[in-house]
């Protein structure tokens, strides 16, 4: 991946994909990437007429609260493919940004114990960045170091050292980082929940019923129902917990 830079500043700076992606660093954290995707002339005008570029972009948010803890905010607006948003619910597209997030998360954390070893201002130490696509990654660096010391100021509230790392169901925990947040997954949540319970509800029923039916066509019958019924909310509870709460990521398996 060719990246270059284009410039920088106190201000931050500009990268240059050469997929005609452009990156920039706004200090002191804010992080855009910008593409426009040039379409190919309509051809039932004669090719006369061209098509509105598609542009895509990606406006990262990265806050630093405290050490060793950040605040992340993410937004991928675009002007195509808009007809397919009613379609997919917004919990959906969070839940699978989570993933990627949670691949991160884990080594970001181990990464910044490393370069408190060595000092940020030896973090090619500690830092393995061989390619190309590091490009992005040394400018920050550079950036930090020249306009900042290399390092966040925190003035008297840094002891100088990193709090615990937190066991891995606390880092990669979804539901109080974001879900009670988050009005969409909230709600997916407690749909979720809902169903759940219901099933429990209509498993017991069914077995109450069957107990009192004379028909052994209709006792199997609720009986299934009630297996089903049974299988269902166990299947709920462990995806609602998956997916709304911890969903470990093995680095090893990816």
């Amino acid at each position: 991946m060719e990246i270059s830079i284009q410039r920088i500043d106190k201000n931050g700076f500009t990268a240059i994909e050469h997929q005609g992606r452009e990156w920039s660093f706004v200090s002191p954290s804010i992080v855009k990437g910008s593409l426009t995707i040039k379409e190919s002339p309509n051809n039932t005008k004669e090719n006369l007429v061209q098509t509105q570029p598609r542009k895509d972009h990606l406006i990262f948010f990265c806050t630093p609260v405290s050490p060793g803890k950040s605040r992340f905010i993410g937004v991928g607006p675009r002007n195509y493919r808009l007809w397919m948003d009613p379609f997919i619910s917004r919990w959906i597209n969070h839940i699978l940004v989570n993933l990627v997030i949670d691949s991160d998360l884990c080594l970001i954390r181990a990464q910044e114990e490393k370069l408190m070893e060595v000092g940020h201002s030896n973090w090619q130490k500690a830092c393995f960045v061989p390619a190309k696509s590091d490009t992005i990654v040394v400018t920050f660096r550079m950036w930090l170091k020249k306009y900042a010391a290399g390092q966040i100021n925190w003035g008297t509230k840094f002891s100088g050292s990193l709090p615990p790392i937190l066991s891995r169901e606390q880092l990669m925990d979804r539901y109080w980082s974001h879900v009670v947040h988050c009005s969409s997954c909230s709600g997916a949540y407690k749909g979720f929940n809902t169903l759940k319970i219901s099933l429990q509800v209509l498993s017991v029923a069914s077995l109450a019923i069957m107990a009192t039916s004379k028909s052994i066509a209709g006792r199997n019958t609720l009986a299934a129902a009630s297996i089903l019924c049974f299988v269902g909310s166990k299947w709920l509870s462990h995806f609602v917990y998956k997916t709304f709460h911890f969903h470990d990521y093995n680095h090893a398996l990816k």
